[in-house]
């Protein structure tokens, strides 16, 4: 069982570092969102490259949150019935779910995000329209990245369930519907 507990808090900590990843994302795109709409309105200036960087940092927010609301049960779910369920039910639905959609999902994710990104590299992918970024293979390379991450989310998922299972752990916030302890 130690071991598992090892996994668990190491498992946890790749999520909590996806969280960050995600919460840096969110200051840059609105500081570049920021930036663009003072350019826009008080010097009449536009930057289509600075456009696209904000549904670029978007994407990094959105990819990268996923695995940290996986780990802290901030994902949208159906709770009619799982809010009134014990501790180890809800770790059968948490395990069984990880088990069965998280991680196939992901892995799908990251076999066919890497061909997406591989594609757009050797293509030499860029926006297709001028001043805009000339790199798109970096923003499509997030995709199996984060794939890696929602499949590391959906294994402490599994880590955690057995540890409440296993009575050493419980889910908190059970009025609130979410998080875990």
């Amino acid at each position: 069982m130690q071991w598992i507990i090892k996994l668990d808090e190491g498992l946890a900590r790749l999520s909590a570092l996806c969280g960050w990843v995600a919460c840096v994302a969110m200051l840059l795109m609105a500081g570049n969102v920021f930036y663009d709409v003072v350019a826009r309105y008080a010097f009449n200036e536009v930057s289509i490259g600075m456009q696209e960087m904000e549904w670029h940092l978007y994407s990094v927010v959105f990819l990268f949150g996923i695995p940290y609301a996986l780990r802290t049960d901030g994902h949208v779910r159906v709770d009619v019935f799982y809010t009134r369920w014990s501790g180890k039910a809800k770790a059968w639905v948490n395990l069984i779910g990880a088990l069965i959609f998280v991680i196939p999902f992901a892995y799908l994710i990251g076999i066919y995000g890497y061909d997406f990104a591989v594609n757009a590299y050797e293509m030499g992918e860029g926006s297709g329209d001028p001043g805009g970024l000339p790199q798109r293979w970096i923003i499509k390379s997030i995709i199996p990245i984060t794939a890696f991450f929602i499949a590391t989310a959906g294994l402490n998922m599994a880590t955690y369930a057995l540890r409440v299972m296993a009575g050493e752990k419980q889910y908190e916030g059970e009025h609130s519907g979410g998080g875990l302890a």
